[in-house]
């Protein structure tokens, strides 16, 4: 799997938000059971500290949480869930409005286009 990361950002912010990512699509479902620093480690090709980073920061947001001899596992709640893809919604939402006003189309204009 190719995580797709870059050299303008810090690359533990980029495996924090591919992993914040596959938990609100669903790959690692609530509750579920992450793989071991190791393996996402190396199926990411970064080292393990930098994937134990990622996860540490997860863990300090409540999107994760560690059970000393089973592993990281996903929280279970879902409000957390939820209200993480909203904000990243209206984030994106936002993102996307500014861009398309810079190419000249009015709010009311990408309304029409996206119905």
């Amino acid at each position: 799997m190719a995580w797709g990361l870059s050299d303008d950002r810090p690359i533990y912010l980029q495996l924090m938000e591919h992993i914040q990512g596959d938990i609100l699509s669903g790959v690692y479902p609530l509750g579920g059971k992450l793989p071991s620093v190791r393996d996402l480690a190396a199926c990411a090709s970064v080292n393990p500290n930098t994937m134990q980073k990622a996860l540490s920061e997860l863990e300090r947001s409540g999107l994760l949480y560690s059970q000393r001899t089973s592993g990281r596992f996903v929280t279970e709640d879902e409000q957390l869930i939820q209200s993480l893809q909203a904000s990243i919604a209206e984030k994106e939402i936002a993102e996307f409005l500014k861009k398309m006003e810079r190419y000249g189309l009015k709010k009311e204009d990408i309304i029409k286009l996206i119905r």
